[in-house]
Formats: structure tokens, sequence, C-alpha cells
């Protein structure tokens, strides 16, 4: 049964720094495109990154666009959602998932539970 495990949400203050991380259980990082996705309170979820099986193909939302990074480790089965100069509107719950036809759109497949980011000063 495949697994995504997020951890690293907290509450930040603004212009700080965070790292996601998503464990994958029974799935290969490194044979499935991957993504980041949000849902901020009263809002639809939104894809932030996503990232190919190869990992040489990233693609971000325009709003996060030079502040966030995607990556993998394979070695590890990790994904990462490395996020700098943190601002309030990137207050959301943010989903690890995998598993999709069309990496940068979705639909993907599998699902984490969720992580919380809170960015407040």
């Amino acid at each position: 049964q495949v697994r995504l495990v997020e951890s690293g949400g907290g509450l930040v203050q603004p212009g700080m720094s965070l790292r996601l991380t998503c464990t994958a259980s029974e799935l290969a990082v490194n044979k499935y495109p991957m993504a980041w996705f949000r849902q901020a309170p009263g809002k639809e979820r939104e894809i932030a990154a996503a990232i190919t099986w190869t990992g040489m193909t990233q693609h971000y939302s325009d709003s996060v666009k030079g502040r966030f990074t995607i990556s993998k480790d394979s070695a590890a089965n990790t994904l990462f959602l490395d996020m700098n100069s943190l601002k309030p509107e990137d207050t959301a719950v943010y989903y690890c998932a995998a598993g999709s036809s069309n990496y940068d759109k979705g639909p993907y497949n599998y699902w984490g539970q969720g992580t919380q980011v809170t960015v407040s000063s």
C-alpha cells in the first residue's frame, strides 16, 4: 500500500525558511512524477511545485517561483520542498502527491495527509 508522509511544517515569521519532507513507502520517488499542492483557508487546492519522474524538469506556480525549490532524494526515497522568503500568503496545508500523467497539472493518484505551514509575525 502506497503511503506518503509529510513533515516539516510549522509556524514561522515572514521572511524565514522551511523545508518540507515527504517520505514515500511502496512507491519509488525516482519512478513517478511528484508534486506539492497547498490549500489555504477558504481557497481551492492549488499546485505549488512539481517535478518529473526523472527529476530533470520542475514546474512552479507564479506565486512561489524564485522562492521555492522542489527536489528528490532517490536514496532516501524522499521528496523535498525548500521554501524561502516565506510570506503570510504562503499559509496553507501542504500536501505531497505522486503519480500523474500530466506532472504540472495533475490529477495525481496518491496523496499524503498534509502538513500545516503558518507564516505570521
